[in-house]
């Protein structure tokens, strides 16, 4: 029976049986208060817990609201708001509402059925949001209803949440694998369980996997099932939560038995993995859930899967990892969990989707089991290099250009430690690097590797070998591979005069001298000097008329990897010869503006100066613009107090132009324009005093 009510509720117009059993959920039992004398209904604007103890419970006042119900097999939440005074004496003479009469049809037959609701309306009134059960035909119905208005919870009351939930779960109980595999039941419980206890989740997964936890293989390979269990297993999170909440702190064996269903829970589920670990890893759906029980038995959780919606972007940023402790028998179940899956090694390398699986297990392992992780590692790389191949070659190199065993490839080299590195690269891989660029799938490896020998001496041999071959990379198209050699020469601070010279013959600007201040436009738009210029000869003068054209992505990338080399005297030579126009279509443009916002905060003072000499003119147009503002902003932070003196005189006679635009507004503020106008020595005074700390705090980094 849901919280709070001590009786049934009266049967008038009880519906048929098979309505009474396809009844999901029903919130609250309360009845009539249409008998309320006027002056309770008076009282109960102070108070609604006081109006009647029969007619409301004690959970039922939720910030000013009442909530109240006369169903039997249906329940509804009436949130009501508070009316002005005029409207709240209407009401009060109106009474309560009229009765409702809703249709239901059936198999070709319309039946009516009554429902009414009376609420006294004294100070209220109705239709915040409703949520009705009804019956298994209008269920999908319900529960979207419940769905829509879910998120109305985090706003009221913890007593009202709380009773929600349970009386909710309550209702669930018994056909919680029905709701769990319904796509708005789904959905409904996912937002529920967030606001569970451990206890009541535990209950949820108990359920959902039967009295021999038989049943968890089922709902996990569901398509919409597979979520409730993943939000489940998630909430293990919490389980030091609900001790810390209370007042006194519990002692271990308390705090242990409060989650002690949630946990024993998560382990049987655990065992029904190990016991179908094939199966789980290769479906589409199950592989997911097993994914998010390594990183809970692991005691590391991402934030949770949201759904996509149609035409978004989706960003490859790998998802941030929190933290939390785990009960002891996670610890081992974990190593247990991975020896199954080492079992089924093979599927890792046919299956892209087990090998998604095993990738999750090495970040996790790496994250939490350093030590577990690098006898998996080692083991792995042992399988795969034993498989047969052709005489001479290594099978290793079969595997990289495979779509599904590459990636698993590209974690264990992200994870390796420097043996495991070199073994790779000197038994399998040296000699070979240019031929695998050029693999439209095993370039990305490649640039793994290169990433993960920046901090040894492996890198050298990569670069010298890699080197050789950046030209006719380049006309792959795999940029991808040249952005990552010039980020890792500027992170080990080697081979960094190679890496430019390299481009600058690859670019077709090395020879003559003269074409070296045109290098930064054929680095950004990755074209070379003949094609950039339409030009067939290979003396001549550069034109100068031509516009700077597009920047693509990963010239912008190439440009700023470079821009933090050592020398980069070639790069802010060539800065300075491009017109006003062409550095104002620079700062505009989505992948320019990083480009010289990198190279102007990178440079000395003087060298800033002479850039920003060449921006005069432009700085009222870059700060109306969304992309040139953030770059002016930079500029601003770097910049000498003689500089900002420069930029302020500029943009302050365009004051109404830049206080009315969207951009340009946060740009005055953040300048202290207004001050440099009227009460300059002051804004000179602030502005002195920043330029020191920014220099102390500088030293002090350095």
């Amino acid at each position: 029976m849901p919280v709070g009510h001590t009786s049934e509720p009266p049967s008038r117009g009880r519906p048929e049986s098979a309505f009474q059993e396809s009844s999901y959920a029903a919130l609250c039992w309360c009845q009539p208060i249409r008998t309320l004398k006027k002056r309770q209904r008076r009282a109960s604007y102070g108070n609604c817990n006081n109006i009647c103890p029969r007619a409301v419970t004690s959970s039922s006042r939720v910030n000013g609201t009442v909530l109240l119900s006369d169903f039997s097999h249906t329940f509804k939440i009436c949130c009501q708001k508070q009316k002005t005074r005029s409207h709240r004496k209407g009401e009060e003479r109106r009474g309560g509402i009229p009765e409702k009469m809703e249709e239901e049809r059936g198999r070709g037959e319309k039946v009516q059925k009554e429902r009414r609701v009376r609420v006294a309306r004294s100070a209220w009134t109705p239709s915040v949001w409703a949520i009705s059960a009804v019956s298994e035909k209008g269920s999908v119905k319900a529960l979207k209803m419940m769905r829509r208005e879910l998120s109305s919870l985090f706003i009221l009351t913890p007593s009202f949440t709380e009773m929600f939930v349970e009386n909710v779960l309550t209702e669930v109980k018994g056909k919680a694998a029905l709701v769990a595999t319904d796509r708005t039941g789904s959905i409904t419980l996912q937002r529920l369980l967030p606001l569970s206890s451990p206890q009541q989740v535990g209950e949820v997964l108990a359920e959902l996997g039967g009295e021999s936890g038989s049943e968890f293989k089922a709902v996990s390979c569901d398509r919409c099932g597979g979520h409730v269990v993943e939000s489940a297993v998630r909430q293990m999170s919490r389980w030091m939560e609900s001790s810390e909440k209370e007042s006194s702190p519990p002692t271990e064996e308390e705090g242990e038995e409060s989650c002690g269903l949630l946990e024993a829970q998560v382990l049987s589920f655990s065992q029904v993995v190990r016991d179908n670990a094939a199966e789980f890893i290769r479906h589409v759906h199950g592989s997911h859930v097993v994914r998010t029980l390594l990183h809970v038995l692991g005691g590391c959780l991402g934030p949770p899967r949201t759904e996509t919606r149609p035409g978004g972007k989706e960003r490859s940023i790998p998802p941030q990892l929190t933290d939390f402790e785990i009960p002891t028998s996670f610890w081992y179940e974990l190593k247990d969990l991975t020896e199954t899956l080492m079992e089924n090694i093979n599927l890792s390398v046919t299956d892209a989707v087990a090998s998604a699986v095993f990738q999750t297990m090495l970040t996790v392992c790496h994250r939490k089991r350093p030590k577990l992780c690098k006898q998996l590692l080692r083991r792995i790389m042992e399988y795969l290099t034993s498989r047969s191949a052709a005489p001479g070659v290594s099978p290793l190199l079969v595997f990289l250009k495979d779509q599904a065993s590459s990636r698993l490839i590209e974690t264990i080299i992200q994870l390796s430690h420097k043996p495991l590195l070199r073994g790779l690269y000197k038994n399998h891989l040296k000699g070979q690097l240019v031929d695998l660029a050029l693999h439209p799938i095993a370039n990305f490896p490649i640039q793994r590797l290169t990433a993960a020998s920046a901090k040894y001496k492996l890198f050298l041999r990569i670069f010298d070998e890699l080197v050789q071959g950046v030209e006719a990379i380049l006309a792959a198209g795999h940029m991808g591979v040249i952005v990552q050699l010039a980020e890792s020469c500027a992170e080990s601070e080697e081979r960094q005069d190679e890496m430019m010279q390299c481009l600058l013959n690859a670019f077709h600007c090395a020879e003559p001298g003269s074409r070296h201040v045109a290098c930064l436009p054929l680095f950004m738009s990755l074209l070379t000097y003949e094609v950039y210029y339409h030009s067939d000869t290979t003396e001549g003068n550069i034109s100068t008329e031509i516009p700077l054209t597009s920047i693509c992505y990963h010239g912008s990338r190439l440009v700023q990897a470079l821009a933090k080399f050592k020398e980069r005297s070639l790069l802010l030579s060539s800065l300075r010869t491009l017109s006003p126009s062409d550095l104002l279509s620079m700062a505009t443009d989505p992948a320019g503006s990083h480009v010289l916002q990198a190279l102007i905060t990178t440079s000395s003072d003087k060298g800033r100066g002479k850039i920003l000499k060449r921006l005069e003119g432009q700085y009222v147009q870059m700060a109306c613009s969304r992309l040139g503002s953030r770059v002016l902003e930079a500029v601003w932070n770097s910049s000498s107090v003689g500089q900002r003196q420069s930029i302020a005189q500029e943009l302050v006679p365009s004051e109404s132009q830049l206080r009315a635009d969207q951009f340009a507004r946060h740009v005055w503020a953040k300048f202290a324009l207004s001050h440099f106008a009227h009460r300059r020595a002051h804004w000179q005074e602030i502005q002195t005093g920043e330029s020191k700390k920014r220099k102390l705090f500088s030293d002090i980094l350095e």
